[in-house]
């Protein structure tokens, strides 16, 4: 294994565990990855679907994917066959960034045709899983890899699901977590959409393009950077210096002589944006990336 391709682990308590999935109810103790870890500090959006995906759903999970590559958004979905390897490629295609997050340990790659789209994430990319390298593929692996999938994510959307599709309990997870969920509309004259079609029923937003992503997240395109510029301001680096546990308002008025009153404006714009999360507490951890002083 090249140096470049070394594996990483990241405890909870490490700083360089992903904020976002921290905040989940049932983080991973523990992560092995494989890559690239800036990607990490960088905004995603997961697409996730059917294996046994049509072609116009591994169509349209390119176009999507492409579309947010060219928004700097990182594209998270699970490497599996069908819409998940639609979704990677197309993030690829488009000069973006991609992480797979999988159900066997990052030294383990399934299924085996994607030995050389996991070389082409890798290249740019990363590789992550809370199962332990050398680890095969087993059945109950996959479905608790799904809350990674969205908890690594600001929104989740599906692309062709059916009643049992694994998708359905990625975009379960991601409601439990607080994320939001999108649902491309299918065919009505298959069952293969039927999934889809009750997520968008019970309030899943549909998504016929990237706009429609972009706009459920109040952003325009052009709009959407992949990390802070720099420099920034002392309330961004603030809450970026607080690290995983956060910052309260209090510490934060003390610390940038802001007045409490202010700073809560400002704060809700950062979470808006996605660059911030409360926690339980009145603490806000920072999300939006690297900050420069």
């Amino acid at each position: 294994m090249t140096p470049d391709k070394a594996i990483v682990t990241l405890e909870w308590s490490d700083s360089r565990y992903p904020a976002w999935l921290r905040m989940v109810p049932d983080p991973p103790p523990v992560l092995w990855v494989r890559g690239d870890l800036s990607v990490l500090e960088q905004t995603s959006i997961a697409i996730v679907g059917s294996r046994s995906a049509s072609q116009y759903a591994r169509q349209v999970a390119r176009v999507l994917a492409a579309g947010l590559a060219r928004e700097d958004f990182i594209v998270t979905s699970g490497m599996a066959r069908g819409v998940d390897g639609a979704a990677h490629e197309g993030c690829l295609a488009a000069g973006g960034r991609t992480i797979a997050v999988l159900g066997t340990g990052v030294d383990v790659i399934y299924p085996r045709e994607h030995a050389a789209l996991s070389e082409r994430i890798l290249a740019s990319g990363l590789l992550v899983s809370e199962c332990e390298p050398g680890s095969p593929a087993y059945p109950s692996h996959f479905p608790r890899r799904n809350r990674i999938i969205s908890g690594l994510s600001r929104a989740v959307v599906v692309v062709e699901a059916s009643e049992k599709s694994g998708s359905l309990i990625t975009a379960r997870m991601a409601l439990e977590q607080g994320r939001e969920v999108m649902a491309v509309p299918g065919s009505v004259l298959y069952g293969r959409n039927r999934g889809a079609h009750a997520l968008i029923k019970d309030g899943a937003i549909p998504v016929e393009d990237v706009a429609d992503i972009l706009g459920a997240l109040g952003l325009k395109a052009g709009a959407a950077p992949a990390q802070a510029a720099g420099p920034d301001g002392p309330v961004q680096l603030a809450l970026y210096r607080a690290g995983a546990t956060g910052i309260e308002v209090d510490a934060l008025s003390r610390e940038t002589g802001r007045s409490p009153e202010g700073l809560l404006a400002d704060l809700t714009s950062l979470e808006l944006e996605g660059k911030t999360v409360r926690l339980a507490g009145g603490r806000y951890v920072w999300c939006g990336g690297k900050v420069k002083g």
